[in-house]
C-alpha cells in the first residue's frame, strides 16, 4: 500500500489486452490476490436463481436451463447481436458488485490485481488504477482460443464488438507485458514491473 495523507491506499492493477492474450496467467503470475471477472460470471451463471429469472425473462426463447447453460447463452448471442448487450446489461451489476466484496475483503492487502476484460468499457477503472496491457501475437492468441473448449468464432466477433479497440487500451495502459516468449520470462517481467510499482 503507498502512505497517502496519513492514510493507506491500496494498489489496484488491472490488466488489459486481447481476449486469449493471457491475461489471466499475467494476473496470476503477480503473486497477490486476483479478482477474474470471467470466474465470477460462471458460478453467477451457475449459482444465481434470480439472474437465470432475469435472462430467462429477457430471452424466453434461448434461456429454459438452471444451472444456466452455456449453451443456451451462446445461441442467444449468435441470433442477435444485441442480445449480448442485453446478457451483460443484468450481469454486469452482479459482478461489480462481487468486485465490491472482494475490495473489501482484500482492504489490508498491498497490492490487487483486477482481471475484468470490461474494465474501460463499464467504466469500472478507478482515478488510481493501474493500467497494465498484455501484449501477445496474433498467431499465439489464435493457438490459445483454439485449445478452449468452448471456442467459437462467431462467438468471438460478438465479444470483440462489444470491446474498445485494442490500440485505446494499449495507449491507456501505463504498463506493457510481452507475453511473446516462454512462461519465465513473463513472470521475470511481471517481477521488474513489481520493483517499479511498490
Amino acid at each position: 500500500m503507498k502512505k497517502h495523507s496519513k492514510c493507506w491506499i491500496m494498489i489496484k492493477i488491472a490488466i488489459l489486452g486481447d481476449i486469449g492474450s493471457g491475461k489471466s496467467f499475467v494476473a496470476r503470475s503477480f503473486g497477490y490476490p486476483v479478482f477474474n471477472a470471467d470466474n465470477e460470471v460462471a458460478e453467477i451463471y451457475k449459482k444465481n436463481k434470480n439472474c437465470f429469472i432475469k435472462l430467462k425473462k429477457l430471452l424466453p426463447k434461448y434461456i429454459e436451463t438452471f444451472p444456466i447453460d452455456k449453451t443456451e447463452l451462446m445461441n442467444a448471442i449468435l441470433s442477435n447481436k444485441n442480445n449480448i448487450k442485453k446478457i451483460t446489461k443484468i450481469v454486469h451489476p452482479l459482478v461489480r458488485k462481487k468486485m465490491n466484496l472482494f475490495l473489501l475483503k482484500n482492504k489490508k492487502r498491498k497490492l490487487i490485481i483486477l482481471d475484468i476484460p470490461l474494465l474501460l468499457e463499464n467504466k469500472i477503472k478507478t482515478k488510481d488504477t493501474i493500467l497494465v496491457f498484455v501484449d501477445a501475437k496474433k498467431s499465439d492468441i489464435l493457438k490459445r482460443l483454439s485449445k478452449r473448449k468452448s471456442f467459437n468464432s462467431k462467438i468471438l466477433k460478438r465479444l470483440k464488438e462489444i470491446q474498445l479497440p485494442l490500440d485505446h487500451k494499449k495507449k491507456k495502459s501505463k504498463y506493457i507485458i510481452k507475453n511473446y516468449d516462454t512462461k519465465s520470462s513473463v513472470r521475470k517481467s511481471v517481477k521488474n514491473l513489481l520493483k517499479k510499482i511498490l
